[in-house]
């Protein structure tokens, strides 16, 4: 496994060059029998796919125990009814790139897998995998599946060209979101972020700034971020099966002056918003929420654009 030119540019900028080399080793092109026994259990997955104007989203996937199925050791069946309106199946038409991040919120294991795609049905999906890889459990609040969830209602999907003040509330009281990013190269990515409420802050209805904190020195995020700045967000009530897509422009800021006061701050992340997909009813699955990451950092009131 090689990095490609936005990942090394961020790594060397950072001063992580060797610890990144470190762990190339670990990203594969094959899914390892640890990764079979963990997709056999697991009702959650998060896409990242780009649509023919070149717009990044992050897309929310769920089914039963094993949706996200293995043929073979590059291979992934994933079985999922497509929400309509959500732009992944379409995408993915058009553009077969897709990053597939399967995360298990209540053990905090998470599944990286990158690599392209095709429809082969309605709710069908068949990846060929060139990226599988584990990531650490770091800033993933803890949450317990729901045994007893609310009778299935059809979803109901909305599109704004910039946030409400009822969204702007639910981000600002988010601890957990999820980034899609795309390099024209190497493909579509998607990953998790975690912290205490308030670690994303919103500065007005079309622009968001949140801190990035250290994690696995690859990069891969910042590193498709700096090649093509096209990113996707994906915030989820959990407690009500509810999804918030927003797709835009990401800005890396690297200026210290910019997050000296962010408590474990090593860079910001300026994200501006080009529309928004509000989704009621986008699974029927619902987690109650257990406890925080003891990995995250405090949040202080200071604005992070200050």
């Amino acid at each position: 496994m090689s990095f490609h030119t936005g990942e090394i540019a961020v790594q060397t900028r950072a001063g992580v060059t060797e610890e990144a080399e470190k762990l190339s080793s670990m990203i594969t092109p094959v899914i390892k029998p640890a990764a079979q026994m963990l997709l056999t259990t697991q009702q959650l997955a998060i896409a990242s796919s780009v649509d023919t104007n070149g717009l990044v989203w992050a897309s929310l996937l769920t089914g039963q125990p094993g949706f996200v199925r293995v043929f073979d050791n590059q291979t992934v069946e994933i079985n999922c009814i497509p929400i309509d309106g959500d732009p992944l199946y379409e995408n993915l038409v058009q553009n077969g790139v897709l990053g597939l991040l399967v995360i298990d919120l209540t053990t905090r294991k998470r599944l990286r897998m990158n690599g392209l795609a095709r429809v082969e049905g309605k709710g069908q999906i068949v990846m060929q995998t060139t990226e599988v890889f584990f990531n650490c459990p770091k800033y993933i609040q803890l949450r317990h599946l729901e045994t007893d969830t609310p009778e299935s209602r059809e979803p109901e999907i909305r599109s704004f060209e910039a946030l409400t003040t009822t969204e702007q509330d639910w981000i600002t009281q988010s601890d957990t979101f999820f980034i899609a990013s795309f390099n024209p190269e190497t493909g579509a990515d998607a990953s998790h972020r975690g912290g205490y409420p308030g670690f994303i802050q919103v500065i007005s209805d079309n622009q968001l700034v949140f801190p990035d904190y250290a994690g696995n020195n690859m990069f891969q995020t910042l590193g498709n971020l700096t090649v093509n700045p096209h990113a996707g967000l994906l915030f989820i009530d959990f407690e009500r099966g509810n999804t918030l897509q927003l797709t835009g422009i990401a800005e890396v800021i690297w200026d210290q002056s910019r997050f000296t006061t962010v408590p474990g701050a090593q860079r910001l992340v300026e994200f501006h918003i080009e529309q928004v997909l509000d989704t009621t009813n986008a699974s029927p699955i619902r987690w109650r929420f257990g406890e925080y990451s003891p990995a995250n950092p405090a949040v202080k009131k200071e604005s992070l654009t200050t």
